[in-house]
């Protein structure tokens, strides 16, 4: 009975996705114009290096992993910070308050529907394309059994990020500065716009310990790896597991110590 009402909400999160087609077409050419940036970006790196591997991935390798990312991102990305912001600018987070539902779960549940049709309409294209092109430099066996346990725990620690993020809002009443640092420093540190691999390696020991790192380079790795030996597995798995418990823990801890402040604006 409580699966039922949560799968309602993902439901009612699918249909008004898909009423909202012009905004879905924007982001997939915003997407493309993206990746044209990407690629003669990474051509010229290359092509200035004098070399056809650097950090031990080569060009392909690294438009792959950047294609992927992009698409991943189109996939995950949820509009927690700004719904929180507006709810508490408005005043509105006094009715959420009161609904029968945990507000962390029914902000989660209300966006689980996009989750549902950006990967139909955005991972899922892109993934194939890439394989088709590539002629199957991506590997598809049992490391998308792996990749898909991955992406499961990089939503619910990119959702506990956002959710955490939105929370800020009780103290600043405005979101929009902090929410943008909190994207430049999630897609950085992340390996979402550059691969962790070309990171120093004292800075990349450290960005893969915490939990931006779980979010996109986690999965990714998983991907594109034919066969992870155990004990990579384990580690990626792991640190993402440890994270995914952490960050939802201090999410929930912030957003309780949070509400004795609340100030509500709202007619």
């Amino acid at each position: 009975m409580k699966l039922k009402k949560y799968l309602t909400l993902t439901r009612a999160g699918i249909i008004e996705a898909l009423q909202f087609r012009l905004s879905a077409f924007i982001m997939v050419v915003g997407n493309l114009s993206y990746l044209i940036v990407i690629y003669f970006l990474w051509k010229a790196i290359y092509a200035s290096s004098g070399t056809d591997i650097v950090n031990g991935m080569t060009f392909n390798d690294t438009l792959i992993y950047l294609v992927l990312a992009t698409a991943l991102f189109g996939f995950m990305e949820m509009y927690t910070v700004w719904e929180m912001g507006r709810a508490i600018q408005s005043g509105k987070v006094v009715l959420d308050l009161i609904k029968p539902m945990d507000i962390r779960r029914y902000l989660f549940w209300c966006y689980s529907g996009n989750f549902v049709v950006n990967f139909f309409f955005t991972f899922l294209p892109t993934f194939i394309a890439v394989c088709i092109i590539t002629n199957g430099a991506v590997p598809v066996g049992l490391n998308l059994v792996y990749f898909a346990v991955s992406v499961v725990m990089a939503i619910l620690i990119n959702y506990s990020i956002d959710f955490f993020t939105g929370t800020i809002c009780v103290y600043t009443e405005s979101i929009w500065g902090v929410n943008i640092m909190k994207q430049v420093i999630v897609l950085l540190l992340s390996g979402a716009t550059i691969p962790l691999a070309f990171f120093p390696d004292g800075l990349r020991t450290v960005v893969e310990k915490l939990p931006f790192a779980s979010i996109y380079n986690a999965p990714l790795t998983l991907l594109l790896d034919s066969s992870p030996n155990s004990d990579t597995l384990l580690e990626t798995l792991g640190m993402q597991f440890i994270w995914c418990v952490s960050m939802t823990m201090i999410s929930r801890l912030f957003w309780k110590v949070s509400l004795r402040k609340i100030t509500v604006n709202g007619g």
